[in-house]
């Protein structure tokens, strides 16, 4: 059995509609694959009236949050991924609004900074080819980069451009993610942090850290990672049977936004069953 638990589409940053990223999925020979845009759920009803027989797709998002470092309060970006959960519930309703808005107002003031600049960017070009309730980020202005003809590829314009310490780089207020994480866990769903040891990306937590937020609720961590060397993995394989977590294993594949294939990295079926089984939030759409 093939599993692949972390996958974006239109929803947030992907270049794949729900449906064709479903249809990517059987194409990439998998059983499971889990729909996990950013700081939202709208993709997945499309998603779940897609799945054909012989898949089953597991609904979920991946969180942006924020990790305070003890001792020093510097800040480190941590990515949630929670699965199964109630998208209605009314705090994660809210604080996932509040996020949505964040990365719009975020996308529109560094746009505007670039034009000012004399760059051939178009904030109201780039809002007027997204649906309203996109939570639009850094991507959809690299994609703008790449359409001026500026870079030839996102990477090339977070590289250049958009990346932590270039010129155009603007912050974000993330959630907490000990309060994402007990949120989500109020949804009835678990959570799973995100290429944790993805040094190349920037600062990351430490195995202290997850420590701590194995002990706050957390569910899991994703241990197989394009992002993630043998060395982290083998780190992380240790301290999730350490901690007692989950390990998953996933591809956080974007569509034609990055060169990493539907698929590339897979999630062991023992360990989805057990991240299931700690659910009680929403559940896994069959075909």
């Amino acid at each position: 059995m093939r599993i692949d638990l972390h996958a974006h589409s239109t929803a947030s940053d992907g270049t794949d509609t729900p449906a064709e990223l479903v249809a990517a999925a059987v194409r990439s020979g998998l059983d499971v694959v889990a729909i996990t845009d950013h700081d939202t759920t709208a993709g997945w009803a499309e998603a779940a009236a897609a799945v054909p027989p012989g898949l089953k797709l597991v609904p979920g998002a991946e969180l942006s949050t924020i990790w305070a470092e003890p001792g020093t309060g510097r800040e480190i970006s941590v990515h949630l991924l929670a699965y199964l959960f109630d998208p209605t519930a009314p705090a994660l309703v809210a604080e996932q609004t509040r996020l949505r808005a964040e990365r719009r107002m975020r996308l529109r003031v560094m746009a505007e900074r670039m034009a000012a600049d004399g760059l051939p960017v178009d904030a109201d070009e780039i809002f007027g080819q997204l649906p309203p309730d996109v939570p639009a980020g850094r991507p959809h202005l690299a994609q703008a980069l790449v359409r001026a003809g500026l870079v030839t590829s996102v990477d090339q314009a977070f590289a250049e451009y958009l990346g932590a310490g270039r010129g155009y780089y603007l912050a974000r207020h993330d959630t907490p993610v000990e309060d994402a994480i007990d949120m989500i866990a109020a949804a009835g769903g678990v959570t799973v942090v995100a290429h944790p040891f993805a040094h190349t990306r920037g600062w990351t937590i430490d195995e202290e850290a997850v420590a701590t937020l194995a002990a706050r609720g957390l569910t899991g961590v994703e241990v197989d990672h394009p992002n993630h060397d043998d060395r982290a993995r083998k780190q992380l394989f240790g301290l999730a049977g350490e901690l007692g977590l989950v390990r998953t294993g996933s591809s956080d594949y974007h569509g034609t936004n990055k060169t990493i294939a539907l698929g590339q990295e897979t999630t062991d079926p023992i360990q989805l069953e057990d991240l299931v089984a700690r659910a009680t939030g929403a559940t896994v759409v069959a075909g």
